[in-house]
């Protein structure tokens, strides 16, 4: 068999040029298209409807992930081998694993949300840091989430930390963007969901909720900030204001630890005998 030749060897083609300006937000919300690097981002992207515009491998990588190649193939994305040096002037980690996708925007309109009657939802406000952003929805799908929101204070969900940070997860549940955090409280309650929030400086405390069985129904938890948490106006829109237990001498928990944390919580109760899930589901 011959040698398979890369298609693209300039880092000067307009394709290549095209897929480099997606690092920048601007560029992502004016194509909307955002990149996703490594095989589990891309085969998540090509199981997810059209979501893969297009597929950028070098040809060792190609022939490693054949699978996903093909899967790309069939959902009908467009197909470009290039060699390192192209892969490496479009991605945006350190060392590329080979693969970079260019896919379409997934998230979801608020109100598709609360029209599907979400049971436990991540509302992620006023938080910054990409990779926090990314790990916490990681953590949603893991939990079992029917949605993620992230208010209009919150970093963008397609920042190439965040989507390399959700590992996947991106494709997986739906998530909103740019909710006034307000909005997203009220249409929140609106639909049945209490909304707690979480911080440290809660007056009640989350394993308490969860002795006095008040953690079965549908849930909303508010995330903050990573340095301050909640400033206080949005504390005071929630239901209550929970905290997670520290027993021992840490200082506190990072945001992803204490998001999995509660989310957990939830899940578990709700899944609980009388919870929702248990009571929607059987």
């Amino acid at each position: 068999m011959p040698p398979v030749t890369p298609e693209l060897i300039s880092p000067r083609s307009a394709r290549v040029l095209a897929a480099r300006r997606l690092a920048r937000r601007n560029f992502r919300g004016k194509e909307r298209l955002f990149l996703a690097e490594g095989p589990q981002a891309v085969r998540e992207a090509a199981a997810h409807g059209d979501s893969l515009a297009e597929l950028f491998a070098t040809v060792e990588a190609a022939e490693r992930y054949a699978d996903i190649v093909g899967e790309a193939r069939d959902a009908g994305a467009r197909i470009h081998l290039a060699d390192e040096q192209v892969i490496a002037d479009i991605s945006t980690t350190v060392t590329p694993q080979g693969l970079v996708g260019v896919c379409r925007f997934v998230d979801t309109p608020f109100e598709d949300v609360l029209a599907a009657r979400p049971r436990l939802v991540a509302v992620l406000a006023h938080v910054r840091d990409p990779g926090n952003a990314g790990t916490v929805l990681r953590c949603a799908d893991a939990a079992g989430a029917d949605a993620v929101v992230l208010t209009d204070a919150s970093v963008d969900l397609y920042n190439p930390k965040a989507v390399r940070a959700s590992v996947g997860s991106l494709f997986h549940l739906p998530v909103a963007v740019g909710v006034p955090v307000e909005r997203a409280v009220d249409g929140l309650r609106s639909a049945g969901v209490r909304v707690l929030a979480a911080d440290g400086a809660g007056a009640h405390d989350l394993d308490e909720e969860l002795d006095k069985g008040a953690m079965g129904g549908p849930t909303a938890w508010v995330f903050g900030n990573e340095a301050w948490g909640l400033p206080e106006e949005t504390r005071a829109l929630a239901d209550a204001v929970l905290r997670v237990p520290i027993h021992g001498k840490a200082e506190s928990l990072n945001l992803a630890t204490a998001a999995a944390v509660c989310l957990y919580a939830s899940a578990r109760a709700q899944r609980a005998s009388g919870g929702c899930r248990s009571v929607t589901e059987s």
